[in-house]
């Protein structure tokens, strides 16, 4: 992370500025970041894992024989890092890695196939297994373990004061995420406008969460769904983003007006849920009278934003359900392949460029029921989608970026080119095992599907 002088003077409203323009790169220095979340399972009786005992805290001490150190809270190891990736644990003992900056999708393969083999040899000894999907297909909420984690807390108990369904995007989805750079305002402003826009789509082409408790839930991605019913403060399409006079202001001030869940001081979490960031700078937060925020506070905070797409000092990619191996790797060549080739990146926005702010988050709402199957400005999501692979392919066969001087990285994209033909979501294929071989066992997909 970037760092933006002070000299030891209160924070500014520049400043916050300042260190969301740090991100910015030479386009010889770009990089993409992938994340993927999976759920951990007991082999068996598909129960969740707690903590301890033989849980989630065996699972991370396993992973240090792979040269990953652990990351302390009080007495509890909650994290691990290695390089410049790391392992974390999610609210509900959701296992994730937030691999490093890499160059190529050939690398970024790598790294999450070394990374599923890593904790399977460990899983392996403790008779447990992952699943990639967006939504736990089985278990009750209250079934699910808490991780001990002070922030998690702190979300946990405010988060049914906001809305009806932040507990189960706390502790029964995964995602599957792609982090990507930029060169300029101008250069962020239309790749946030694009990959906003056709956010939605990407959740119609990796929708893979059609259970819950065990039922169809009559949405593609329930995943998704969970999020439209979270916190309006801190989700959703943003409308501004696709407003004149959008830049590194307008997204500080509305990180600005997102209310505060914490402040850490001293390796301890303070709850100022619900306080302002505004009043922190001006150290009038009751909690913390006349303390006023570090950039790293104002980092943290940025981190408690949840939109399709964040803005920190790169893009996240908010919008996909987790899934298999292969998928975990489509996500970032898709948005590698979009936003880091200008013609790529034109043709995108050609697609979406016409949609109002009102189809925008009309089309978010959709893809999570009716998946590639929604319209929007007279057309389907599937044929949106289709191009939009067909745009991204052509991205990645222009950057040549070649693995064994042979392969570029358009093929990572061939499972997306399948579904999007198709026009049949990955959910919808596992709603036709449901009401086929499986015989309306939603816990079959324990097995088929496991890591």
């Amino acid at each position: 992370m970037a760092e933006v002088a002070c000299d030891d003077r209160p924070l500014v409203f520049e400043d916050l500025v300042r260190w969301l323009q740090a991100g910015e790169k030479p386009k010889a220095d770009w990089r993409v970041g992938a994340e993927h979340e999976k759920f951990v399972f007991r082999l068996g009786t598909h129960e969740p894992v707690p903590y301890e005992p033989n849980g989630i805290k065996a699972l991370l001490e396993g992973l240090t024989r792979f040269g990953w150190k652990p990351v302390m809270e009080g007495e509890n190891v909650i994290a691990l890092e290695r390089g410049m990736a790391n392992v974390s644990l999610e609210p509900g003992g959701q296992f994730e890695l937030s691999g490093a900056p890499l160059e190529t999708i050939h690398d970024i393969c790598e790294e999450t196939g070394a990374h599923l083999q890593e904790v399977k040899v460990v899983a392996d000894e403790l008779g447990l297994a992952f699943l990639g999907l967006g939504h736990a297909p089985t278990w009750t909420r209250e079934q699910v373990p808490v991780m001990p984690k002070g922030r998690y807390k702190i979300m946990r108990q405010y988060m049914p004061k906001v809305g009806g369904l932040g507990l189960d995007m706390m502790f029964r989805t995964c995602t599957v995420q792609a982090n990507l750079d930029f060169g300029s305002e101008a250069d962020m402003i239309e790749k946030f406008r694009v990959s906003l826009a056709l956010q939605p789509i990407a959740t119609a082409l990796f929708a893979n969460s059609p259970f819950k408790e065990g039922k169809p839930t009559g949405y593609v991605s329930s995943r998704a769904h969970v999020w439209t019913d979270t916190d309006a403060d801190r989700t959703g399409m943003l409308d501004f983003v696709f407003r004149d006079g959008f830049g590194y202001e307008a997204y500080a001030n509305y990180a600005l007006d997102v209310p505060m869940y914490f402040v850490k001081r001293d390796g301890k979490y303070i709850d100022v849920a619900g306080r302002s960031f505004r009043d922190f700078m001006e150290g009038r937060l009751p909690e913390l009278p006349g303390d006023r925020p570090s950039l790293k506070d104002w980092a943290d905070h940025t981190t408690t934003l949840f939109p399709e797409v964040r803005l920190k000092q790169y893009l996240e990619m908010r919008g996909a359900d987790s899934g298999p191996w292969s998928r975990l790797c489509a996500l970032p060549a898709l948005w590698m392949g979009v936003l880091y080739d200008s013609a790529a990146l034109s043709a995108a926005w050609d697609l979406c460029k016409d949609w109002d702010i009102e189809d925008h988050e009309r089309l978010r709402e959709d893809v999570t029921r009716l998946g590639l199957k929604a319209q929007v400005a007279g057309r389907t999501v599937q044929d949106v989608a289709k191009d939009m692979v067909a745009i991204a392919a052509e991205g990645l066969k222009r950057r040549n970026r070649l693995s064994g001087g042979l392969v570029d990285e358009s093929g990572y994209l061939t499972e997306l080119v399948e579904i999007a033909a198709s026009g049949v979501t990955p959910a919808e294929r596992l709603l036709e095992l449901y009401n086929g071989p499986w015989a309306g066992d939603a816990s079959r997909v324990f097995e088929a599907f496991a890591y």
